[in-house]
């Protein structure tokens, strides 16, 4: 009995020593990595870039990109909605970490942000009343024009025909509700967002005359390198596997 004794002890003995080496042995979980806060400044009024859905979503081609970037480096995506002549201010005083909103890129911009590489290119239109006497750009002179304020459109339209002969909206829908009530003669807005007004607003039309090639990028502060950085390698990944094509055909074929 005590030789059986002794051996039962020896037994436990290796038991817990065994148990004890493969509690040493074992990795534990590891914590989850906190994700980091990114905030977006756009202006969300202009589809199919960037709207609110009727259930107070965000939607569009810039948000699903913006979103597709955040999950793949690990941040908590932020959207502040801000008129569009405010975002370029919030991105150099840090109140966001970038601006996205269909930005072209321009000599004067490049002076307040740095941009990303392009992913999209367009044009602005010109949209008139269904028999509007303005056939082509020429036709503007003397005109009343809406634009949104602070966007290339303005540029073009203030630089061209005078300060005068422009009328200025915080959002691109208030200039489009102004065209509508005839209190500017057209508008002039970016040609994608231009066909999406055209489907809800049947007695509204499109000029063929088109201003200059623009291209869109994201405009980040100077100092924010690293940031920029990522988002232009995470663009290039998507433009080569064929992931920003099918956003664009997602939103643009809608």
């Amino acid at each position: 009995m005590k030789k059986l004794a002794k051996i039962l002890a020896v037994v436990m003995v290796i038991a817990v020593a065994a148990s004890m080496f493969a509690s040493c042995g074992k990795e534990e979980p590891e914590a989850p990595v906190e994700k980091t806060k990114l905030v977006m400044g756009t202006s969300a009024d202009f589809p199919p870039y960037e709207y609110v859905e009727d259930n107070g979503d965000y939607a569009g081609i810039d948000i699903e990109i913006i979103r597709g970037f955040a999950d793949a480096y690990n941040y908590d995506l932020e959207i502040q909605d801000m008129d569009f002549k405010s975002i370029i201010t919030a991105v150099n005083s840090k109140a966001v970490d970038f601006g996205m909103s269909g930005f072209t890129i321009t000599d004067e911009r490049k002076l307040s942000v740095n941009f990303s590489d392009p992913y999209e290119i367009t044009c602005q239109s010109i949209l008139v009343l269904e028999g509007s006497d303005i056939k082509t750009k020429e036709d503007l002179a003397g005109k009343l024009i809406g634009v949104q304020a602070g966007t290339t459109g303005d540029d073009f339209v203030t630089e061209d025909f005078g300060q005068d002969a422009v009328n200025q909206y915080d959002k691109y829908s208030l200039a489009i509700q102004a065209l509508l009530n005839k209190q500017v003669d057209c508008v002039v807005l970016d040609e994608q967002t231009a066909v999406e007004f055209l489907k809800a607003n049947p007695s509204i039309k499109k000029l063929d005359t088109a201003y200059g090639e623009e291209q869109y990028a994201v405009a980040f502060n100077f100092e924010d390198t690293e940031l920029l950085g990522q988002f232009n390698e995470y663009l290039a990944k998507i433009k080569a596997d064929g992931s920003l094509d099918a956003i664009f055909a997602k939103y643009k074929e809608a």
